[in-house]
């Protein structure tokens, strides 16, 4: 997806809470929340995806404020909480759909975001939205492409509940390439957490997006074994919004199944769903 006006609050919003994170006082705060903005200014009619110009903007803050990981302690706090939520919830779980929508519920472990906040009773929040199911439901089509898959992941704390479809498709035979960030970017998930949980063991291998400090996915610059992994796969699984606005735009690949909390209007508009839906979306095309 290319960048929407409305996405400007949103991003420097971000900006500010990066800065809270750090400590940063207001006037630090305020130089680096103009000069973000300056930025934007300069990329918004770049020939950029919006993760590219997100993660650009990111990477310049994170400079500016001299610390490489400000969401270092929350990605600690949320891995922490979804393992107990994971250990209460985990037997209520049965059949594919029920693992997929796990893992969506997960995805709303995704601070910052203009107008959505994550809940301080995740278990109450997680029967309820678990209650209320899915606005788009493929997961019968997904489940027939489950032989080879590359498994895009989001942010920290979601990757337990990840850990649960991951071990539901290990049960159920399938090779999965599992791809993070190649760097730490806002609270999402890098190799440290992936083998923190200990992810190797449902997975054929674990993997990075490459391209550094990097929202999204972008082909250009992907590690090699996860381009042949991209190109032998039988389906896609990409987490959350940033991987969405990225394989949405790209043509050729093999069918895709975006598992996602909607949280933004201009998303809620491409897919169109109501903001909040948890959706499990496939796109197939012939390649």
């Amino acid at each position: 997806m290319k960048i929407d006006d409305r996405c400007f609050d949103c991003l420097l919003s971000r900006v500010g809470l990066e800065c809270r994170l750090c400590g940063a006082g207001r006037e630090k705060t305020r130089q680096v929340q103009e000069a973000c903005a300056a930025l934007l200014g300069e990329l918004r009619d770049a020939p950029l995806l919006h993760p590219q110009i997100a993660s650009a903007m990111h990477r310049h803050a994170y400079a500016l404020l001299g610390i490489p990981d400000p969401f270092a302690e929350l990605k600690e706090e949320s891995m922490r909480e979804a393992i107990a939520v994971c250990r209460k919830v985990r037997g209520d779980l049965a059949g594919f759909r029920d693992f997929v929508l796990a893992s969506i519920i997960g995805n709303t472990y995704d601070y910052g975001v203009k107008g959505h906040t994550v809940t301080g009773d995740f278990l109450s929040y997680f029967r309820q939205e678990f209650a209320a199911g899915l606005v788009i439901d493929d997961t019968v089509r997904i489940s027939r492409l489950l032989d080879r898959v590359v498994y895009f992941t989001d942010n920290c704390g979601e990757i337990v509940f990840d850990r649960l479809l991951l071990e539901y498709l290990h049960r159920h035979g399938s090779s999965v390439t599992l791809a993070v960030r190649d760097a730490p970017i806002l609270n999402d998930a890098t190799l440290e957490e992936a083998r923190a949980l200990r992810l190797d063991r449902f997975v054929r291998t674990i993997t990075t997006t490459g391209c550094g400090c990097e929202l999204g996915v972008r082909l250009d610059c992907m590690p090699e074994d996860l381009s042949a992994a991209m190109d032998d796969c039988t389906l896609i699984i990409a987490k959350g919004m940033a991987n969405y606005e990225s394989l949405s735009e790209y043509t050729g690949l093999p069918p895709v199944a975006f598992l996602m909390a909607v949280k933004c209007e201009p998303i809620a508009e491409a897919v169109g769903v109501p903001r909040g839906s948890k959706v499990a979306m496939l796109r197939e095309e012939s390649r």
